[in-house]
């Protein structure tokens, strides 16, 4: 599957270049099933990458932990879901050597809440690389209550916490892994546009 072309925006808005082997350098690697894919290709470029590396995989795939196994990383975790995973990756973080680099593939919501952790332990945004597959949602944060909706793909959309109707902002805030949502009708309550679905 190719990577997902984004149209220009904003400039906190994240760009997904891609994954680059950095050789046998200590790595964490975070992917959902739709990212595991990249894990792969990124391989066929260089497999001293798997030398040193801690794969996390974010799935519900026994075929898909099969095939990452197959790669021999130094160790495979699995996770059915993030909410489950973020320990997991925390704990590989806070024990992470100086150099390690991060390779993230898949959703937008997978990267941006694993950068998050990454830039909350330290590790410098050059260590980081990432690359889209699949879902295009979003985590969005509410910047009224500061709830955040997990798998936005409609714009507008109703807050999962507040109940207000929200407007999708580009804003990214790399601190907390989430794009910003804004009230839609603050000043002309209950005029509401139409709910399209999201784009790249």
């Amino acid at each position: 599957m190719p990577k997902t072309e984004f149209s220009p925006s904003i400039e906190s808005r994240p760009t997904y270049p891609g994954l680059t082997s950095q050789g046998s350098a200590p790595a964490i690697m975070v992917a959902d099933a739709a990212g595991a894919e990249a894990l792969v290709d990124l391989v066929a470029t260089d497999a001293s990458v798997m030398d040193h590396a801690h794969v996390v995989l974010i799935a519900k795939a026994p075929e898909l932990a099969a095939k990452l196994t197959a790669l021999t990383p130094k160790a495979l975790h699995e996770a059915p879901d993030l909410d489950a995973a973020t320990p997991l990756v925390t704990q590989i973080l806070d024990t992470a050597k100086m150099g390690t680099q991060l390779y993230l593939a898949g959703s937008e919501g997978v990267i941006g809440h694993v950068s998050a952790l990454a830039f909350a332990r330290g590790l410098p945004m050059e260590a980081i690389q990432s690359e889209h597959r699949g879902s295009i949602a979003r985590r969005m944060q509410c910047v009224h209550c500061k709830g955040i909706t997990e798998d936005v793909t409609t714009d507008p959309f109703v807050c999962a916490h507040c109940d207000l109707t929200l407007f999708m902002r580009d804003h990214f805030s790399r601190r907390l892994g989430v794009f910003q949502a804004v009230c839609v009708d603050a000043e002309t309550p209950g005029v509401v546009p139409a709910t399209e679905e999201i784009r790249p």
